[in-house]
């Protein structure tokens, strides 16, 4: 299940690149794009920090 939200986060990642990429050539909103890039960014290093999380013994 982790892996399938992995790649949704960086697929959002790429789709708010090229977003960013647009308001870059002021085809679109920079206030819009600008933290919607550093959102997906923030999820995206989020979900693969978690893999490797030592959870205690059991």
């Amino acid at each position: 299940m982790k892996l399938i939200g992995v790649i949704i986060s960086i697929a959002i990642l790429c789709f708010s690149f090229v977003f960013y990429l647009l308001s870059l050539m002021k085809l679109a909103p920079l206030v819009i794009a600008a933290p919607l890039l550093l959102l997906s960014l923030f999820i995206t290093i989020m979900l693969l920090n978690s893999f490797n999380r030592f959870r205690g013994f059991k």
